[in-house]
């Protein structure tokens, strides 16, 4: 399903939360009506049987047949029986549409996770979009799961034991009426207290998610520091405040159980009696079975209730993790590409006109009136202190930042009225820490480009030094790389990254601190790589050794968001300017 058709079947609105999955569950009527159908049938027995106890007391009372006492077990029989198939045909058919809501609902995620902005994701804790994605889904779909039988049973019961008390005793019709103003009055008292625990916990959760996140990623440094203790202690706190916002929770939904389940039972027992007071004075002429029928009637109306009341806590978890859901879909950071025109082929031409960028909240500009050039193929480094705004550069090349003002041409066209997903397809990025996935060599290599040939494979791994050390491997191409690569050294890693680059035959290349964090054997190898990478392709390169990008066709160098010098190696030199000061103070 596109990304389009996705938005339209997931409308989700925040102050809407059941309104919202009533709507996509509506969008299988045909299954939704099938299992409705199915469970009105299997439910029969639960409001019917009194009835034929209620006749076989009366047959027993008043000395009737054992033949009509075997025919009314005969039926009774029959609705017991056909509960069996009858369930299999509500679970199958209600039970594909949750599993597809999920299965929707997460595909949606993704699809909405992919449109937005880099600005979001730099804000957004990955832990906590995970959760979203999982623990939040799994609670919709548990909701669903948990709470319709129950629902749907209460008012099978309730239609079945009006429309029969209304055939027997019409007159007791009004004493059902307390029961239902009561559930419906709890169930109003609990709910704003119940929203609002439940969303301090998923909070407390989220931001636990966050540490915990954190913490694993920060294990190197951790041990290496001797400061296991220190991220344990972090951590309990955190894991403290999820478990007073889960106790709070927790009391908060023992007192709205306890509370259902005690008034429910005394207007059971309240019905009870008055049945039998009723009968015993004569006020009505209700037998002794239709005493049982009333009292068994209120006690499944009751049972009904106490069920749904009790399933508040689960309901308000859904409803809360729909709202978590809706953050997500209803986030407004998008990076907008529909609508703009598509690009097919690139040459790698780059101007940067006037440019500007400043970052949200910030107090100045990150990029100062950037004015640039880049003919297609040409190599071009930037280099300055840290926050110069060298990746701010990148950034808005890869169109991951707009410009504040002014404009970036591709081509000659203004980066805002392409579709930068198209662009992206003939740009390849070489970080300074190669990001590989679960997965073989193979398949870190074509990423994106499943079915290359193995002769384009091969001549990749070659052309970046890495074929030698791929076949030496037990399993080759098929070799699984571990989670983030973690099988393979830091150079072999750079030089699969180099790999995939040169498979997908990018124009415009983005090198970012490729060579910092090698060894000099493998920054050796790695730089070879990246040569044969660079051949006739427009290569923006950030690099702080200024040893690495002495060959470049030009260096640009940057200074708080603005270009103080540019020219060649030996022109910057000459001039004795900032760069030159650069290069002596690291020769030195």
């Amino acid at each position: 399903m596109s990304e389009k058709a996705l938005s339209a079947a997931v409308r989700i609105d925040s102050s809407r939360p059941a309104r919202s999955i009533l709507r996509i569950l509506a969008r299988r009527p045909g299954r939704m009506a099938l299992a409705v159908g199915a469970f009105a049938v299997k439910e029969i027995p639960l409001w019917f049987l009194p009835v034929i106890t209620a006749a076989v007391i009366d047959i027993v009372a008043t000395g009737g047949s054992v033949r009509d006492v075997l025919l009314w077990f005969a039926l009774g029989a029959l609705l017991l029986l056909q509960n069996f198939p009858h369930h299999l045909v509500y679970t199958h058919q209600f039970m594909t549409v949750v599993r597809d809501t999920g299965a929707l609902l997460r595909n949606a995620l993704a699809a909405r996770l992919q449109s937005l902005s880099i600005g979001y994701h730099s804000r957004a804790s990955s832990s906590v979009v995970q959760s979203k994605v999982v623990r939040d889904v799994e609670n919709i779909e548990v909701m669903l799961q948990q709470v319709t039988h129950p629902l749907l049973s209460s008012a099978m019961v309730l239609v079945g034991a009006v429309a029969m008390t209304a055939v027997k005793v019409p007159e007791f019709l009004p004493v059902y009426l307390l029961a239902i103003p009561l559930a419906l009055g709890m169930r109003w008292a609990s709910s704003r207290g119940s929203r609002d625990r439940n969303e301090h916990f998923r909070r407390e959760v989220e931001g636990f998610s966050a540490r915990v996140g954190e913490m694993a990623t920060l294990i190197p440094i951790t041990r290496a520091h001797g400061l296991e203790q220190t991220a344990v202690t972090k951590l309990a706190a955190g894991a403290d405040d999820v478990r007073r916002a889960g106790l709070h929770l927790d009391m908060l939904n023992g007192r709205v159980a306890s509370l259902s389940w005690v008034s429910m039972q005394l207007l059971g027992i309240a019905c009870l009696a008055l049945a039998a007071v009723v009968s015993l004075t004569g006020f009505l002429p209700i037998t002794a079975g239709e005493v049982v029928l009333l009292s068994s009637y209120f006690a499944l109306l009751t049972q009904g209730l106490t069920q749904v009341l009790m399933l508040i806590p689960v309901a308000a978890r859904g409803m809360e993790s729909v709202r978590s859901v809706a953050e997500v879909l209803e986030e407004p950071d998008l990076e907008d590409n529909e609508g703009r025109r598509r690009v097919d082929t690139v040459r790698g031409e780059l101007v940067l006109d006037h440019v500007r960028h400043r970052y949200p909240d910030a107090e100045d500009d990150a990029l100062h009136d950037l004015n640039l050039t880049i003919p297609a193929g040409e190599t071009v480094a930037f280099v300055g202190s840290s926050g110069s705004g060298k990746s701010t550069l990148l950034n808005l090349v890869l169109g991951f930042v707009r410009p504040t003002s002014g404009r970036l041409l591709i081509d000659g066209v203004d980066a805002q009225e392409l579709d930068l997903r198209t662009v992206r397809r003939h740009v390849s990025v070489v970080p300074q820490e190669s990001v590989l996935f679960e997965g073989t060599i193979r398949d870190n290599v074509t990423y994106g480009i499943p079915d290359a040939p193995d002769d384009v494979v091969r001549a990749a791994l070659r052309d970046a030094n890495a074929l030698d050390f791929v076949e030496a491997l037990p399993d080759g191409w098929d070799t699984v790389v571990g989670e983030r690569g973690a099988r393979l050294s830091g150079g072999q890693r750079q030089r699969i990254a180099i790999s995939r680059a040169l498979v997908r035959n990018p124009r415009i290349l983005l090198l970012d601190e490729a060579t910092s964090a090698l060894d000099p054997e493998s920054e050796t190898l790695v730089k070879e790589a990246l040569g044969r990478l660079m051949r006739g392709r427009t290569t923006l390169v950030v690099a702080h050794r200024l040893s690495t990008i002495r060959q470049a066709d030009r260096i640009v160098v940057l200074e708080h968001g603005r270009i103080v010098e540019q020219g060649s190696h030996d022109d910057l030199v000459a001039r004795a300017g900032r760069y030159a000061a650069l290069n002596e103070s690291q020769a030195g």
